[in-house]
């Protein structure tokens, strides 16, 4: 059996693979998997955007029969910084905030300038991440995961992507670019939704495939 999951980003893949280990199914990205198309991701929520994906992946690896008769499974997630100063901006429009080639070090600065006169719990703020996944028969599965913490008055850590360096974390006493890779995807919004899809799934048709961790 095949996992693809929607998306060609090197990082998330990396992320993926780890806390999905142990599976007996090979994980791939698009990319590896030979599908190329183009996805309008125009839903209002993480929720809709993750099943556009997810269903749009699907579709196409039956249509163009891909593995064949080989069972597929097709996750995507839809991920962002929600911070409630800013109205939960930039929400759903995070990758796209400030425009797509915008580097993120630029989106950072401008997330921190626009929070100079927040103080303390007024600089709330979350990673938020949705996954939807298409079993082989069509079924579809929602889940999803917070990672709570506070805008940084400045962007600190090198692990991480995106607005990894700007998510300072209390409880930890780092930004989430401060934390070890290995144990960042085990508190990671990403990490608990996909953890949260692992115990969904385990109890699903597929369930020998998917076994808790």
């Amino acid at each position: 059996m095949k996992l693809v999951f929607a998306t060609g980003n090197k990082n998330k893949m990396r992320e993926i693979r780890e806390i999905m280990s142990g599976l007996k199914l090979d994980v791939l990205s698009m990319k590896e998997a030979g599908i190329d198309i183009d996805i309008a991701e125009d839903a209002d929520s993480f929720e809709g955007n993750a099943l556009i994906k997810a269903r749009a992946v699907f579709d196409f690896i039956r249509e163009k029969k891909i593995f064949g008769d080989e069972q597929v499974i097709v996750l995507a997630d839809d991920s962002g910084l929600e911070i409630d100063a800013l109205g939960g901006e930039p929400g759903v429009y995070s990758a796209r905030y400030m425009g797509e080639d915008t580097p993120y070090s630029v989106k950072n600065a401008e997330i921190i300038r626009r929070l100079k006169r927040k103080k303390g719990a007024e600089r709330g703020a979350r990673f938020r991440c949705v996954i939807a996944a298409i079993l082989p028969d069509g079924n579809e599965i929602i889940a999803d995961g917070a990672f709570e913490g506070l805008i940084a008055e400045e962007p600190a850590g090198e692990n991480g992507f995106g607005y990894d360096p700007i998510l300072y974390l209390p409880e930890y006493g780092r930004t989430a670019a401060q934390i070890p890779p290995e144990e960042k995807n085990r508190i990671s919004h990403r990490g608990k939704a996909l953890k949260s899809m692992r115990e969904k799934l385990s109890r699903s048709s597929i369930s020998g495939t998917f076994e808790n961790p």
